[in-house]
């Protein structure tokens, strides 16, 4: 939880975000909060896919470190605006990647106010779930901030790639297919697909770059040579976790008294 801050700290003190650095710490703040937002909403997958059950104890934990570095988020952004609150406000209201952002920023305060044990008893514990059922918009939202935000870089697909794969695999749980290596292998594929055209889209959209030769030059081995895309990193993560789904299922059913001991 600690480690992107201290690396955009470190990045800060070598002028690594370039002339402007406010602009870039605030991207780069605001892409953590994500990728925080986003560990949180895949405790519960791999708490279920390698039977980890005791992971649930750190969701809390993990969804109030989300909220603090949106704050942060929030006050490196108003620093690079130098707290000029008219200019600041005229953005939340007339740019609609901001107006997202203070939507979900309000309501992950309210799900980070309400997180403490006493709000459950206060709230009742049906009217407290319903209300952190919200955690799925507020993180919609906060990829839509990251979406619509101005420019394209890469952090924008994989994000959305790996978010379509957490709020699908919630769908394949529902019919008991949570732990199904196959279903997550074809999660997997379909996830790269949507990171891989939402990349088309944009470049076509804002750079005026041909859809299908995006699309051919990122299903080509060759540009692994230049680098990773977003859609391969979201192949690789759902690959990753289709394998461990296989091997935990394989273990399972060679040693289920191994794992009865895990579970002891």
């Amino acid at each position: 939880m600690l480690l992107p801050e201290i690396h955009s700290a470190y990045l800060f003190s070598i002028d690594h975000y370039g002339v402007v650095p406010l602009a870039g710490l605030t991207y780069w703040s605001g892409v953590w909060a994500t990728v925080i937002l986003l560990m949180a909403l895949a405790v519960t997958p791999a708490a279920t896919i390698f039977r980890w059950p005791a992971l649930i104890d750190v969701r809390r934990m993990i969804g109030v470190t989300a909220l603090v570095y949106t704050i942060a988020h929030m006050i490196i952004y108003f620093a690079f605006r130098r707290w000029d609150f008219a200019i600041i406000a005229n953005d939340m209201m007339t740019r609609l990647t901001l107006i997202v952002a203070t939507v979900s920023t309000i309501g992950l305060i309210a799900l980070g106010a309400t997180s403490v044990d006493a709000a459950v008893r206060v709230m009742g514990a049906r009217n407290w779930q319903r209300l952190h059922t919200a955690n799925y918009v507020i993180s919609g939202l906060a990829i839509l901030h990251v979406v619509l935000a101005r420019g394209t870089y890469a952090e924008q697909y994989m994000l959305t790639g790996i978010f379509f794969w957490l709020m699908v695999w919630r769908m394949l749980a529902r019919y008991g297919l949570g732990a199904n290596a196959k279903a997550l292998a074809l999660l997997a594929v379909a996830s790269c697909l949507v990171a891989a055209f939402l990349e088309a889209g944009f470049l076509w959209s804002r750079r005026g770059f041909d859809v299908l030769s995006t699309l051919g030059y990122n299903f080509t081995l060759a540009i692994l040579d230049a680098g990773y895309p977003p859609a391969w990193q979201v192949l690789a993560f759902g690959l990753l976790v289709a394998l461990g789904a296989a091997g935990r299922e394989a273990l399972r059913l060679k040693a289920p008294s191994f794992e009865a001991r895990q579970a002891g």
